[in-house]
């Protein structure tokens, strides 16, 4: 079975680049037809799905989001990572990974929080 470790640096200050990666274990990041998502949730408001790459490394993002998220895979790590720039207080939120299989989110990582603060 499919699981997913999100892990961040916790604490980011204002302007500067986060980086996010999801390591996946059961599977691979290249089996066909898995997407997989970056998911946020700041405190007190509801999911926003972020971005996502696919199993041929496609992607596509949010476009509120898309002019300062990127993300890349490393197959021989069975890793996602995603990069989110210019951060600020409002980009604090617990930040999930998630894998999008014949039309369901069918695995989360448990979370990671990060809070933008100087």
């Amino acid at each position: 079975q499919v699981q997913l470790q999100e892990s961040g640096p916790g604490l980011v200050k204002p302007s500067q680049t986060l980086s996010l990666t999801c390591t996946v274990s059961g599977g691979s990041i290249t089996t066909s037809q898995n997407y997989w998502n970056w998911i946020r949730q700041p405190p007190g408001k509801g999911l926003e799905w972020m971005r996502f790459i696919s199993f041929t490394g496609d992607t596509d993002a949010s476009p509120s989001l898309k002019s300062r998220t990127s993300i890349s895979r490393d197959t021989s790590k069975n890793q996602i990572t995603l990069q989110l720039s210019s951060v600020t207080p409002e980009d604090t939120a617990v930040y999930y990974c998630a894998l999008f299989r014949d039309n369901w989110f069918v695995t989360w990582g448990q979370g990671t929080r990060v809070t933008v603060s100087s």
